[in-house]
């Protein structure tokens, strides 16, 4: 079971469960699988929506790997989707707000 505390998240997909954790390590992937920026630059376009399916991958996959799993992309790029997609959402979501806090909100 995922421990909040240290930034963990549940996900359950095609059965199996998986610990999600942004960790240093992760958020660097992150970076660099979405060509750079910085952490502000990266929050604000997570907080906006704009995201691709490669885009998933390269969060999935790190926060995965920051959970514990050693899943490349390719083996993230192959789980199962099955009508989760909102559970991945909300889970990512989880998982980055633990990660950066909570948004402040819009004026």
């Amino acid at each position: 079971m995922a421990n909040r505390h240290r930034g963990e998240v549940d996900l359950d997909l095609g059965g199996t469960r998986y610990t999600l954790c942004i960790t240093l390590g992760a958020l660097a992937e992150i970076e660099s699988g979405l060509g750079g920026g910085d952490l502000d630059g990266l929050a604000a376009r997570f907080s906006d929506g704009r995201l691709a399916g490669s885009d998933l991958i390269v969060l999935l996959g790190a926060a995965l790997r920051g959970g514990g799993h050693p899943l490349d992309d390719a083996a993230v790029a192959r789980l199962p989707l099955a009508g989760s997609l909102d559970a991945i959402g909300a889970a990512l979501g989880a998982a980055l707000t633990l990660a950066f806090g909570e948004p402040e909100p819009r004026p």
